[in-house]
């Protein structure tokens, strides 16, 4: 029998597997693909993950922009991860099963979970981290690139060794994502940062391969596709514990999920095992609690707000609403994004955001003036 059951094999899952592992608990993650590699590109705030291990990044860009209607130097440092360092990083204690999760079965005295192929794992917690399939009901990022030669993308940013975070200029409701990969490679990338449904890849794909055009290049490298569901709500108390994306760890207004996922892991894994002598429910209840105080649940919401409010905007005032957002001071800029549990900073982000916005902008903002009164 197994302590713990993760069902999912991506960064989030294999976090928390190496955290339950290194504290002494027999852990098992179910992966329908364990040998499978990890093609998404993953970029990250240093500040958010300071235990990242340099084996797990490729690349640190040495300036990161950001485009409203103007230029922004953004003062925090970017990472791109290194997906089979973070991947050799986090491989460690845990088995790993073939297979996919049909079923789970749970008991007062524990949990079984059921495979596809017919075999049954017991188990004390079982953790759902095996991602959203996206709905069409639901609010989503959508994003399609493709990896260029340095030297061409230098058309397209101007500057070598250089991130560009959003780049509205001349778009249609959409930005530009410029990312060094560290291998002499740089991905760009058209995306839509929220839309219910997700704009799809053949737009998306037609817009960047304009944008191409128009400095003389062509997408001929290779390509990817990016599909994040943003809006779910914070997932009730009860005997499955949803981690990672299946567990709204996902920025409703941002998308990034994988440093929240990472850092989380480990204190989810000391809830765990403080509670374990007292019963698998209690021992959920206490992972559920790890994850979702009362301040990341009011953090969410507001998320979750802004995320409305975002999608709400006519496209011509959301480089108008990034551009204000760039000129925050740092610290506003890091609570909105990255203070999951920061209800203060978060509400004061907005708050400052209302305050400087012209008439057209505020109008679609109107609720933020509430909720702040409100808290």
């Amino acid at each position: 029998m197994a302590d713990v059951v993760i069902a999912g094999g991506g960064p989030a899952g294999r976090a928390l597997a190496r955290a339950c592992a290194r504290r002494g608990l027999a852990t098992v993650l179910v992966d329908p693909a364990p040998g499978r590699r990890w093609r998404a590109t993953y970029g990250l705030w240093a500040d958010e993950l300071p235990t990242l291990p340099g084996s797990a990044v490729a690349c640190a860009p040495s300036a990161t922009l950001a485009f409203g209607t103007g230029p922004h130097v953004l003062d925090r440092r970017y990472l791109v991860v290194n997906n089979d360092g973070l991947r050799r990083w986090l491989d460690e204690g845990y088995d790993v099963v073939a297979g996919t999760v049909s079923g789970v079965d749970h008991g007062r005295q524990g949990t079984s979970v059921r495979l596809e192929d017919g075999r049954v794992l017991a188990t004390g917690l079982y953790v759902d981290a095996s991602g959203v399939r996206p709905r069409g009901n639901r609010y989503e990022q959508t994003a399609f690139g493709v990896v260029l030669p340095a030297e061409d993308a230098l058309r397209l940013v101007g500057r070598p060794d250089t991130a560009v975070f959003m780049d509205w200029r001349d778009t249609e409701s959409g930005f530009l994502y410029v990312l060094p990969l560290g291998d002499g490679t740089v991905l760009v990338e058209e995306t839509s940062l929220a839309r219910k449904p997700g704009l799809p890849m053949d737009v998306l794909a037609a817009r960047l391969r304009a944008r191409l055009r128009a400095v003389g290049l062509t997408s001929r490298g290779r390509e990817e596709r990016v599909r994040i569901v943003l809006d779910l709500p914070a997932p009730r108390r009860g005997r499955t514990v949803p981690f990672g994306a299946a567990g709204a760890l996902v920025h409703p207004a941002t998308g990034y999920s994988v440093a929240t996922s990472v850092r989380l892991a480990e204190p989810v894994a000391d809830a765990v095992v403080q509670a374990w002598d007292r019963g698998p429910a209690a021992v959920a209840s206490s992972a559920h609690r790890a994850l979702w105080p009362s301040s990341a649940r009011t953090v969410h919401g507001l998320r979750r707000h802004g995320l409305r409010a975002l999608c709400g905007m006519p496209p011509e005032l959301v480089p108008v609403f990034f551009d204000l957002f760039f000129t925050l001071p740092t610290e506003l800029q890091r609570a909105f994004t990255s203070g999951r549990e920061d209800v203060s900073g978060t509400t004061e982000a907005m708050s400052a955001l209302f305050r400087m916005s012209p008439w057209q902008v505020r109008k679609h903002l109107i609720g933020w003036r509430a909720l702040r009164r409100s808290r």
